[in-house]
């Protein structure tokens, strides 16, 4: 089979990046929609969104039968599961206190979180550049965290939104170290997302009912915007950039997936009318420019999930 033209990856990469960068929008309209906010209704939407992925991502289970890797793949891949569900539910609460223009840039630091795991866990070294991206984006952070709440003070509670956002970058940065780990003793990509998906819409599926109130009860609008997110934000948004990696650099896939704070808080100002605080901006520009540096100055490149 041939590979397809440079314009054919383009184009499929930026349907993936906007949809991924839907997907706070989907969570603001489910927010908004149910009346709900906090730790209860993020369960359903992370649990959700996984189980309906899981369920399409079935067949791939007789992939998992064929593939002889390594045991350390599968409890990797279990592992990775459990960090992706921590993920979700992390930054999907994050958008109920803070801005998505403050959630969005903190979650898609995970190149700096995964430079520093891989130093820590495996010695890698970190070159002084990186280093440098590293404090550049530590300093866009505190401005976002003085910054506060967006320019229509929406949100009480901004700094926990804040870290509840950087948790999920740093769940995600587990789940891509684990899966690094995983695919390296012997799984393939088929096997592994199947194993991922699976544990963690497992992990997440009784959440609902022990904290909150089930799956039930929301109204139907509710149901619409959580389809659309594992439709669009999931299978067609995480499948395109899985694709297109396959055929361009990884580095420049990592800084692609950059523009989804940009594009999320473009659709949260239309249709919100969101508009973050001047220091909110400010500190959102410059984390970008640290992870940039970090990104193109680091020997092991990770894309953002």
């Amino acid at each position: 089979m041939r590979s397809p033209k440079l314009w054919q990856v383009t184009f499929i990469l930026t349907i993936g990046i906007l949809s991924v960068s839907s997907t706070a929008i989907f969570i603001r309209l489910a927010l908004e929609a149910s009346g709900k906010l906090g730790l209860e209704f993020s369960l359903f939407l992370a649990a959700s969104r996984l189980i309906i992925a899981s369920i399409v991502l079935f067949p791939a289970w007789k992939t998992v039968v064929k593939n002889k890797a390594n045991v350390k793949a599968y409890y990797y891949a279990i592992g990775a599961g459990f960090s992706l569900a921590f993920h979700f539910v992390c930054w999907i609460t994050s958008l109920s206190f803070t801005s998505i223009a403050a959630s969005t840039t903190l979650v898609t630091t995970n190149p700096i979180w995964v430079a520093l795991l891989s130093w820590f866990w495996f010695g890698e070294k970190i070159k002084k550049i990186t280093i440098l991206g590293i404090f550049i984006a530590l300093l866009g952070g505190i401005l976002i965290a003085l910054g506060g709440n967006d320019l229509n003070n929406s949100y009480n509670q901004p700094m926990l939104g804040n870290v509840l956002a950087l948790m999920g970058a740093l769940f995600v940065s587990f789940y891509l170290i684990f899966g690094k780990i995983s695919q390296q003793e012997g799984l393939n990509i088929s096997s592994y997302s199947v194993i991922v998906y699976t544990t963690a819409a497992i992990l997440l599926f009784p959440l609902p009912f022990v904290f909150g109130s089930g799956y039930s009860n929301y109204p139907n609008p509710v149901y619409l915007y959580v389809l659309l997110m594992a439709i669009f934000s999931q299978l067609i948004g995480h499948t395109s950039i899985n694709w297109s990696v396959r055929y361009v650099s990884p580095t420049l896939i990592t800084l692609a997936i950059l523009f989804e704070p940009i594009g999320s808080s473009f659709l949260g100002f239309l249709l919100f009318q969101e508009i973050p605080s001047i220091l909110v901006l400010i500190g959102a520009f410059i984390i970008l420019v640290g992870v940039i540096i970090a990104v193109v100055s680091s020997q092991d490149k990770c894309k953002s999930v």
